[in-house]
């Protein structure tokens, strides 16, 4: 379907739309997993969002079973599993079990962020100190250890995760910062960058996690880095349509930065909405990080994207309030991806 060196895959936050719910939201979430891959993208991972009005996706796992339950080949995974949720235990068995059912299309990815705000960070770790921690890569080698084995004078040396005749799923550690960049590169790991949010420069980023990257001498192992960069992505028939629907996009990613929110907007709400200069100059700085347009505009706008920092695959975002409109974006880009490749 794609260049061969960037395959095309899809990051879903389970956007709940203003006048439907969030059961909505998650329904939704499934048809365009299917949807997706009859257009043969590659990956269809679900994030980890608390307390969220605005997002479906509380509980990854959950959906990761239930989606790939309801495809074939597309591979599912976290994008991510916000490890300080989240006892490290818990986490390889869990995805030893989803390995087990989906052999092969399983995808494990990892984040250090809470996902939420500070108090419901809290009620998920039920700790001052685990709140404060700063422990990922401890909690890394513990998720490791229970699949690989702990040292034998280690208290936690008789437990491994089950079942123990699959393999823990091909590891991301996603990062929005140099530091998961760094993390990824030093544990050997693949790496995926926020590109939708982040807060440094993907070059920097992906430059930072081939010079850190160390060989993993581990049977399921890389030998040499491997790289994604997620995106904000919104193609339509018309440049006006796109233009509209990414209005109100922004219109919702605003709300957020301004602590306040809701559901994804309607175009005609981010029409009539009485924008104020500082909301203007919220959605001003937002442009780097959503590419809109024409299918042909977008392809070519996330493929220089990804070739400008030496990513190896893209991941596609795309939060519009209509879900139809939100599968035929993803049908023309795959449709400009073919079209390119045929050229």
């Amino acid at each position: 379907m794609t260049d061969a060196a960037i395959p095309l895959s899809v990051l879903d936050l389970s956007p709940i739309a203003a006048g439907r719910t969030a059961s909505d939201a998650l329904q939704e979430s499934i048809a365009l997993a299917q949807h997706t891959e009859s257009l043969d993208y590659q990956r269809y991972w679900v994030a980890e969002h608390h307390n969220l009005p605005s997002v479906a996706s509380s509980s990854p796992v959950v959906m990761i079973a239930t989606i790939a339950a309801a495809t074939q080949r597309i591979r599912v995974g976290a994008g991510g599993i916000m490890l300080p949720n989240h006892a490290p235990l818990q986490v390889a068995e869990t995805f030893r079990v989803l390995e087990a059912l989906h052999p092969h299309r399983i995808d494990l990815g990892l984040g250090r962020a809470p996902g939420t705000d500070q108090l419901t960070a809290f009620a998920l770790r039920r700790s001052k100190e685990a709140l404060a921690a700063d422990d990922f890569p401890q909690q890394y080698a513990e998720l490791r250890a229970y699949v690989d084995g702990f040292p034998d004078d280690h208290p936690f040396a008789p437990i491994s995760a089950q079942p123990t005749d699959v393999p823990l799923p091909p590891i991301w550690i996603l990062g929005s910062s140099m530091y998961g960049a760094q993390a990824a590169g030093l544990l050997g790991t693949n790496f995926a960058f926020a590109g939708h949010f982040g807060s440094v420069d993907p070059t920097d980023a992906f430059d930072a996690y081939r010079n850190a990257f160390q060989p993993n001498a581990r049977p399921d192992g890389l030998t040499e880095p491997h790289s994604m960069l997620a995106v904000s992505a919104i193609a339509a028939e018309t440049p006006q349509r796109a233009s509209e629907l990414e209005r109100a996009a922004a219109l919702s990613t605003v709300r957020l930065r301004q602590n306040r929110p809701g559901p994804l907007p309607t175009p005609e709400e981010a029409v009539a909405h009485e924008w104020t200069e500082i909301e203007q100059h919220l959605v001003d700085g937002l442009g780097r990080f959503v590419t809109a347009g024409t299918p042909d505009e977008v392809y070519a706008g996330i493929t220089a994207r990804a070739r400008s920092c030496g990513a190896d695959e893209l991941m596609i975002t795309t939060n519009v309030h209509d879900p139809s409109e939100r599968q035929a974006s993803y049908t023309l880009i795959a449709e400009a991806a073919r079209a390119a490749c045929a050229a």
